[in-house]
């Protein structure tokens, strides 16, 4: 197994007062360290914004000395400057970035051997359960699917199990997982924690607080938020698994450009703002669907009538801007799907502007109807992420495309 270490891991308030309060207060809080961690400005031109390093390569001063940098598989400063903030935003001992929300799933798996076992919760998205069922158990990894919490863990629980793997909120019902519970189990079992975050960043959500041992981003989705680049990344809690991490990112090489980097470092430095914008906005949107009578159900955390709405208010500082709502069947979605004219129907989610997606044939449509089933992903589904947009728009967008579903 993998033992678990105990570590100073401080983050910071966020600027408004949260729901939940936060038990330390570094120098700075999140909004600030969001702009400056990492990104001091360049000391060769004094440009406030730190320099792209497109360089394959950087010299070296003479045989077996170097000033710090090799080649950009092994270390970048640009990507260097996004990991020292992405750390310090999760409260992590180090992050590392790499080419996409997937590789870094697959960075954290690569990290168990042959014969090991993992709990997974019941409800993830499809392409992490697609890696993990078609690709990752050929390797003689084991994993079982159960409700995440203390006890269907326990119950699930074998001689072999080496990893937890959770996400919360879950892609695309939105449920909630109890994660201090979860990690008081698993630090009982001496297994380590690993946790999708990428739905409420740290700005909503910071999981290690809780005791979670690694945090996953797709940077493709809230911290760049512009739609403009793919990326992932891992913050890790304790210093011993991240030089195991960063040797796995040298040796595998699924790096995240330098380019790509700068993209992130510039989505984050807004990243507080928006976040309050997208909550907003799905909020607003939230609460008129669920008024709505062609509207089955509204899945959203931030609703007083969502089953899990106490835990969410107790464990995140904010609701974030993603919610599910089913209209009954395939046809009824078809048809909202090909009036909306402001949402965007794509894959996807995160970014300034709204989407639409249709989990079963999007997200989860690598996994079989059975597994979607089980999972309570119907075909009449449908995913919205809450751009930044007026709400007043988003809703008569949304209005205009469920009225053929009123007759």
């Amino acid at each position: 197994m993998i033992p678990l270490k105990t570590i100073l891991s401080q983050s910071a308030s966020q600027r408004d007062p949260p729901m939940k309060a936060r038990k330390h207060q570094p120098e700075h809080r999140f909004a600030t360290r969001a702009i400056h961690v990492g990104q001091a400005p360049d000391p060769a031109t004094g440009a406030v914004v730190p320099p792209i390093h497109q360089a394959s390569t950087f010299a070296q001063t003479t045989v077996g000395k170097y000033d710090g940098w090799l080649y950009s598989r092994v270390g970048n400063p640009t990507r260097a400057a996004l990991e020292t903030c992405l750390a310090s935003l999760e409260g992590g001992a180090a992050a590392f970035a790499f080419s996409s929300g997937m590789a870094a799933i697959n960075a954290v798996i690569t990290l168990l051997s042959a014969g090991d076992h993992v709990l997974c919760q019941d409800n993830l998205y499809g392409g992490t359960v697609r890696l993990f069922n078609q690709i990752v158990k050929r390797f003689g990894i084991e994993f079982s699917y159960v409700k995440p919490t203390p006890e269907s863990l326990q119950d699930a629980l074998r001689p072999n199990t080496r990893l937890v793997y959770l996400e919360t909120p879950t892609n695309p019902l939105l449920g909630i997982v109890d994660l201090q519970a979860c990690c008081a189990w698993a630090q009982s079992q001496q297994i380590p924690v690993a946790v999708d975050n990428t739905f409420l960043t740290p700005y909503f959500q910071r999981p290690i607080e809780s005791g979670v041992d690694f945090v996953i981003h797709s940077t493709t989705k809230y911290l760049n938020g512009h739609s403009d680049g793919i990326g992932g990344a891992v913050i890790c809690k304790n210093a011993a698994d991240a030089e195991r991490l960063k040797f796995i990112q040298k040796a595998a090489g699924a790096v995240l450009a330098p380019f790509e980097c700068w993209l992130v470092l510039r989505g984050i430095k807004s990243l507080a703002v928006r976040m309050r914008q997208h909550d907003a906005n799905a909020m607003a949107v939230a609460k008129w669907l669920a008024a709505q009578k062609s509207v089955r159900t509204v899945n959203y955390p931030g609703l007083p009538q969502h089953p899990q709405h106490a835990l969410a208010r107790r464990q995140q500082s904010g609701f974030g801007g993603m919610l599910s709502f089913d209209v009954g069947t395939r046809a009824r979605a078809q048809r909202v799907v090909d009036r909306v004219k402001l949402f965007a129907f794509a894959e996807s989610l995160g970014g300034v502007e709204s989407l639409l997606a249709h989990p079963a044939t999007m997200s989860h449509a690598g996994i079989t109807a059975e597994e979607r089933a089980a999972m309570g992903i119907g075909e009449g589904l449908l995913r919205v992420s809450a751009g930044i947009e007026d709400a007043d728009d988003l809703i008569a967008d949304l209005d205009n495309a469920l009225k053929s579903n009123r007759r």
